[in-house]
């Protein structure tokens, strides 16, 4: 066999093949665009954010990283405006606490034993509650606490989420998502990455 198709040696696991994921705007002039690596329930990302006004304009990037049961372990974020650029880190224990640390230093938390982390306009972090509950995959109706991050301020609060799986399908399921008032429903693909979210982005 070709040198491409011999198997990893003994004890060494060959990395999933990264992919890049670009979702639009509908309303606003929005791009967010993302390299992916999802070895089974895991996540690996770096994005970019960046929406063109006209009411506001900023840039956004992130990291986030995403353990084997499917809660978020870290998460970075930077934003620039044009009056100033912020950043945060966001760190979960393996014990469930929670740090976040704005530059001056890191501050506990434990947000109500969240598992994730939504970031305002960043549809890849909707993927995540519904990977980690299998939301895409079997039916399910859960509330959630949630670490929920605002842009481009970068501030952090507590906030709970419901996520209930609407229909299911092969390559394509609906899921329902509630923040507040706000309802909607997502469809996302057989690996649960959002590829519509009517009002806010789709997938291109």
């Amino acid at each position: 066999m070709s040198t491409a198709e011999q198997a990893p040696p003994a004890g060494e696991t060959r990395s999933p093949a990264a992919q890049m994921v670009t979702w639009q705007g509908y309303d606003v002039p929005r791009l967010e665009q993302v390299r992916l690596l999802l070895p089974e329930c895991k996540m690996r990302a770096s994005g970019r954010l960046v929406t063109a006004g006209p009411a506001e304009q900023f840039s956004g990037s992130y990291e986030v990283s995403v353990g084997e049961t499917g809660a978020v372990k870290r998460v970075l974020l930077r934003t620039a405006t044009l009056s100033e650029e912020r950043h945060v880190s966001i760190t979960r224990s393996s014990e469930g606490a929670w740090l976040v640390d704005h530059g001056q230093g890191a501050e506990r938390a434990d947000f109500e034993g969240a598992q994730d982390v939504d970031v305002q306009f960043a549809v890849l972090f909707n993927s995540i509650p519904v990977r980690r509950l299998n939301l895409h995959l079997e039916e399910g109706d859960h509330e959630v606490p949630m670490v929920y991050v605002t842009l481009p301020d970068l501030s952090v609060q507590l906030v709970r989420q419901r996520y209930r799986t609407v229909s299911l399908g092969a390559e394509r399921s609906v899921v329902s998502f509630t923040h507040g008032e706000f309802q909607q429903d997502i469809t996302v693909d057989r690996t649960g990455l959002v590829v519509d979210y009517p009002r806010i982005a789709y997938r291109i």
